[in-house]
């Protein structure tokens, strides 16, 4: 296959698996739940997160995006943790309060879902889960916690 039909395949299945998280966030929305579920363990080393693993951890703001407002409203910023690596955060807004006055250099503690990407991954599932079937994500920022 010649790379630019490796490139649309790639970009079909990122519209497809954006789609599929779009769909079963709606869902949970729906469906309505319990009260949220938290975890407070401590981080792991970031070498051992893969997609999936429910993480904690902490950063400093390097970079703050706009929403992203393809179907549940999202928050987004970057984090950098002292490993080096840099997480985009993705917070849903639709769920979960907005954090209020996040500036550049700020540091955010957080709690949800990681998923690998060659940037560094994604922490997403920071709220609370509707459903009550998702462990309770969360973000903490200068005394707030955020689900």
């Amino acid at each position: 296959m010649d790379a630019f039909r490796q490139y649309q395949a790639g970009e079909a299945l990122k519209k497809y698996l954006l789609l599929v998280v779009v769909l079963v966030a709606l869902y949970a929305q729906w469906r309505g739940g319990d009260e949220p579920r938290g975890n407070l363990e401590q981080p792991a080393p970031q070498s051992t997160w893969q997609s999936g693993d429910q993480v904690s951890g902490e950063g400093r703001v390097t970079r703050i995006l706009g929403d992203d407002s393809m179907g549940d409203r999202h928050q987004r910023f970057i984090l950098e943790l002292d490993s080096g690596q840099s997480l985009l955060i993705a917070h849903n807004i639709d769920i979960a309060p907005r954090v209020d006055s996040l500036q550049v250099g700020d540091t955010v503690s957080f709690y949800g879902e990681y998923e690998w990407n060659d940037k560094g991954g994604v922490i997403h599932w920071t709220h609370r889960d509707p459903q009550g079937q998702h462990d309770a994500g969360w973000i903490r920022y200068r005394g707030r916690t955020y689900q």
